[in-house]
């Protein structure tokens, strides 16, 4: 067993992986993102440009009022023509202020979360390609660590470029239902966090977005420590498949952080034995690279005790994460409102 640091030997006494990988919080805050490789930024404005020539075509069916949203199961069109199901909520009051796409973790999604959701939100919960509990066996495989390597032959096919493209489709898919264009923000967290950050610089609908743990960020990093997480799968390959890395080159999180260009808050890690601390930070530290170059955007970081595990104060810090992308929705619409 690893040496642990305070305080995590306490928490976690039986942990096969040192979750902060050796890093400090001054460490993780200096860590750059992956160097951008020739042709990522042409790469991903023309899959956008050719994904918003495509039509949702929205099929609704209702299963019933959650909280202050009446829910429905949509069914759209995602990238390559694929048809996706997702939740679709919109307020029971009637007002609409903003859209919300709202991702998820490797684990799919089994219902709608509204914790970080204003009552005013209308929102799209899409599924990932593949994933349950709406899309299994649909597009993609079903398990992380087969996901994450699905067509990574080739950029053009691997997953994590597809269902970035995915979240603009369910983007398109909102606004068709409410046949108008709120202005958009973006949730998701750990492989919803990184599939969120690849996405969203190219897309002009969204006016801000949370990343939550984000997953995908600096590849040189993540590939040369064992995790928990799907990452483990892919630095299994990349040790036999070199070539896999111009590809993962092409889907980093943290190189795509730097291309943002609306206010964005990132929630990191200081402990996660599933997805890297470093790699978390990297696209925090991405998003702060984008900021300093003027492009509009803003960080705001959020510093988690530990990720991907339960915790002593766990509950307390997720209560103020939960408000604090609330109210960082409202600053972003109002923001998009005056300019």
């Amino acid at each position: 067993m690893p040496t642990l640091p305070a305080p995590y030997d306490a928490w976690f006494p039986d942990a096969e992986i040192d979750g902060t990988y050796g890093f400090d919080r001054d460490a993780l805050g200096a860590v750059r993102p992956a160097e951008e490789p020739e042709g990522f930024a042409d790469l991903w404005r023309s899959w956008f440009a050719a994904a918003r020539g495509v039509a949702a075509d929205v099929v609704l069916e209702p299963v019933g009022r959650r909280g202050a949203h009446d829910v429905s199961v949509a069914t759209f069109t995602a990238d390559g023509g694929l048809r996706l199901r997702a939740w679709v909520a919109l307020p029971t009051g009637g007002e609409v202020r903003v859209g919300i796409v709202h991702g998820h973790g490797y684990g799919g999604r089994d219902e709608p979360t509204f914790e970080r959701v204003p009552e005013h939100a209308a929102v799209i919960f899409p599924v990932a390609r593949g994933l349950g509990a709406l899309n299994a066996g649909v597009g993609a495989p079903g398990t992380s660590a087969e996901h994450v390597l699905h067509g990574i032959e080739d950029v053009a096919t691997y997953s994590l470029g597809r269902c970035a493209r995915d979240l603009w489709h369910a983007a398109t898919a909102l606004t068709e239902v409410l046949g108008s264009a709120p202005p958009l923000y973006y949730v998701g967290g750990s492989f919803g966090g990184g599939v969120g950050a690849l996405a969203l610089p190219w897309d002009d609908r969204f006016v801000g977005a949370t990343l939550t743990v984000p997953s995908f960020g600096q590849y040189d990093l993540r590939l040369a420590v064992p995790c928990h997480g799907s990452g483990e799968a892919q630095r299994r390959y990349v040790a036999e498949h070199p070539e896999a890395r111009r590809v993962l080159a092409l889907t980093d999180a943290s190189v795509a952080a730097t291309h943002l260009r609306v206010p964005t808050r990132v929630e990191c890690a200081l402990w996660d034995a599933n997805v890297p601390p470093q790699g978390q930070f990297a696209v925090a530290n991405g998003v702060a690279a984008a900021e300093r170059a003027g492009t509009g955007t803003a960080l705001e970081l959020g510093v988690l005790s530990a990720g991907h595990a339960e915790y002593p104060g766990q509950a307390r810090e997720m209560a103020a994460a939960f408000a604090a992308t609330r109210a960082h929705v409202d600053r972003a619409v109002s923001r998009a409102a005056v300019r």
